[in-house]
Parts: structure tokens; C-alpha cells; sequence
């Protein structure tokens, strides 16, 4: 066994124990004097002809081990590259060795038009497989780190757990704030305790905007086939709903033509694939975390219990992609979450390298238990 993780989390002094505080922190201000990474935006042509975009980082040093190591990374709900807090972690992974790609998730960005009547879902995985293919073909050296943030989380324990192949050249995963059951998490995110209710307002109404700012390609009378049971109707209850489980299920879930919000939420989390993934596997989440009810918590705890390969990492205070560190007021530019994931992916990349490698036939004899 290797000892990855020497260092416990300390929040501020003054306000770091209050998860509202860190969430709030996290989604106004993003992170502190955030980097400006210079990467090169790629372009992917779905089979749907949707247009995928992301967003490519060199590293800018060599790598602890001398490998090449890439990081494929998936931001949190209606996020993108060009946010801080994934700035300020691809600045600090291309420091480390890492090269970074990270999904801009489809609609997400302001200056990209959708070329597809479909947008971003919490679990479709196309657009991330298709990113990750695109590092295996070009780079064929190279070797994988998966991070997903949030609803990212979901969608790449969702895309490993699809299919073995998947796992290919995967060295380690790692989740940070995710809810893995979106089933079981809807009832929580229409309560009002830890203001849950308050949050999913302010969620959805931001996803409203980025679906109203696409609405000619997703409901206008054009060229493309929009969804079939998309209708002007449902057009206008998202301008009406005040939750994430209501635009969910007037708009999100008619994209890949499920009939009911419980089938969409169902086959969209990855709870159902978390025990078909073989790699290292690091669970991370926070006590406080607003946003993810307490109970959602036993999925993560009750597989790490069961699979040797799944840590689950749960300290008392963070909020939701919050973790800041600093003394007393003033937060620090890094935060724990940033050195948690890189510092997890050099120690299973050094014992990568140092462990005793089997051959492809062991691998597969192995391999699923």
C-alpha cells in the first residue's frame, strides 16, 4: 500500500467551516488570482453533427515519473475550460507534468453556437469519449488521468463503467462533489434545509439562460430536426420552472428521448457502472457540502468498503468545490482540492511504474471480478 494522502484539510480559521460560505466563495469568485493557461481549442464533429470543444494544455514540466501523462478533465454543470477554478487546476497540473484537456460541455460556452438541436445532459458521455479518443489516437504514448468535477464527476465514473475499453491506458480516476444518484438526490434538492432549495433556484436559473441563449437552434423552426417531443410548450414551461428537475424534464431529457424524468435520471448516473470500474478509483466530497445530501454519501462509503480499488475521501469541511485554504481571512490561490487530486495521480503514476507489470493475458484473467 502507498501513503497518498500525508496531509489533512485545515479551512480559514474565520469562515472555512461554514459550507455555504465555501460555496458561495466558490461560485462567485471561482479562486484567487486564477492563471491564465494557454491551451489550443479543439473541434469534434459528433455522428448527430453536434460540434464537441475542448481545450488542449501542454505540460510545462516533465512529468515526476519521466512519462507521458495525460489529464482528461470534465467541469461541473454548464462549466467550461475557461472557468477559474479549472484554470487555477490546469496551471497547477501542467506544472506538475500533466498535459490537460478539459471538456467545454456542449452550450456551455458563450461564443460557441450549437450546430445540433442537443445540448449538454448530466450523464451523456459522447462528447468526453470522444476527447479521450482523440488523446489516445494523437498522443499514443501517452497514459490517462481522469478528473471529473461535480456533474463531471458523473459523467466520467459513467463513461469508465460503460465499457472496458474505456479503461484502456487509464492509470486512476478521481470525483470531487459529485452526487452519484440523481434519482435518489432530486427529493433532497427540492428541500430547504442547508438551502438546497435556494441553490437549485440559482442552478437553474443559469440553466435556463444558456438554454434561452441557444432556444433558435433547440426549438426554432430550422433545417434541423429538432427532438421530437420538443415542443413550443415545453418551450414555454422552462420559462416558468424554478428547478433543475423541472427543465430536466420539459427539456434536458427529451434530447436523447427518454419518457420519464425517473428513466433519464436512472440511466444518466453513473451508480449503476461505479462497480464495473477497475482502476484506482478516488471518491472525494465534503461533509458541508451544501448541495449533496448526507445520504448520498453511503453510495461512495458502501464501495469503498467493498472494492479495493475505490478510496472515498470525506472531510468535514469544503463545501461544494469550495476546500479553500488560508490562515485566517484571506484565502490562498491553491486549494486543497487542487493538491489532493494532482498529488493522488503522482503516487498511483509512481507505483504504476514501479509495480511488477503482468501480461496481457493475466490483465484479462484479472481483469472484471
Amino acid at each position: 500500500s502507498i501513503k497518498l494522502l500525508p496531509f489533512r484539510y485545515i479551512p480559514p480559521l474565520i469562515w472555512g467551516k461554514s459550507g455555504h460560505i465555501q460555496t458561495a466563495l466558490y461560485g462567485k469568485m471561482g479562486r484567487v488570482r486564477s492563471p491564465h493557461p494557454y491551451g489550443l481549442r479543439k473541434y469534434l464533429t459528433m455522428p448527430d453533427g453536434a460540434t464537441a470543444t475542448f481545450d488542449l494544455f501542454e505540460p510545462r514540466s516533465e512529468h515526476c515519473t519521466g512519462e507521458d501523462v495525460t489529464m482528461v478533465i470534465c467541469p461541473g454543470i454548464a462549466n467550461h475550460s475557461e472557468k477559474q477554478y479549472i484554470r487555477t487546476f490546469v496551471d497547477y497540473a501542467q506544472k506538475n507534468g500533466y498535459r490537460c484537456a478539459v471538456l467545454n460541455h456542449l452550450g456551455a460556452l458563450p461564443n460557441i453556437e450549437l450546430t445540433s438541436p442537443r445540448m449538454f445532459t448530466y450523464g451523456c458521455t459522447w462528447e468526453f469519449g470522444a476527447m479521450v479518443n482523440y488523446i489516445k489516437k494523437t498522443y499514443p504514448q501517452t497514459q490517462l488521468v481522469v478528473v471529473g468535477f461535480s456533474l463531471g464527476g458523473n459523467i466520467v465514473c459513467k463513461y469508465l463503467g460503460e465499457s472496458q475499453a474505456n479503461q484502456e491506458r487509464v492509470l486512476c480516476c478521481v470525483s470531487v462533489c459529485q452526487g452519484y444518484s440523481a434519482l435518489r438526490a432530486q427529493e433532497t434538492f427540492m428541500q430547504w434545509d442547508h438551502c438546497r432549495r435556494f441553490y437549485n433556484f440559482l442552478m437553474a436559473d443559469n440553466m435556463k439562460k444558456i438554454i434561452l441563449s441557444h432556444r433558435q437552434v433547440l426549438f426554432g423552426d430550422n433545417n434541423m430536426k429538432k427532438p421530437q417531443s420538443l415542443s413550443d410548450a415545453d418551450l414555454g414551461k422552462l420559462y416558468t420552472a424554478t428547478s433543475l428537475m423541472q427543465i430536466d424534464d420539459n427539456v434536458m431529457r427529451k434530447f436523447h428521448g427518454y419518457s420519464s424524468l425517473k428513466e433519464y435520471y436512472e440511466e444518466e448516473s453513473c451508480l449503476q457502472y461505479l462497480h464495473r470500474i477497475y482502476v484506482p478509483l478516488l471518491l472525494v466530497n465534503a461533509a458541508d457540502d451544501p448541495l449533496v445530501h448526507e445520504s448520498l454519501l453511503s453510495i461512495p462509503r458502501a464501495l469503498s468498503e467493498k472494492r479495493e480499488n475505490v478510496m472515498h475521501v470525506l472531510p468535514l469541511h469544503g463545501g461544494h468545490l469550495g476546500f479553500f485554504e488560508g490562515s485566517v481571512l484571506f484565502p490562498e490561490p491553491l486549494t486543497w482540492m487542487d493538491k489532493l487530486v494532482v498529488q493522488y495521480a503522482n503516487a498511483i503514476c509512481q507505483w504504476e511504474k514501479t509495480k511488477p507489470h503482468c501480461s496481457d493475458a493475466e490483465q484479462a484473467v484479472s481483469g472484471p471480478e
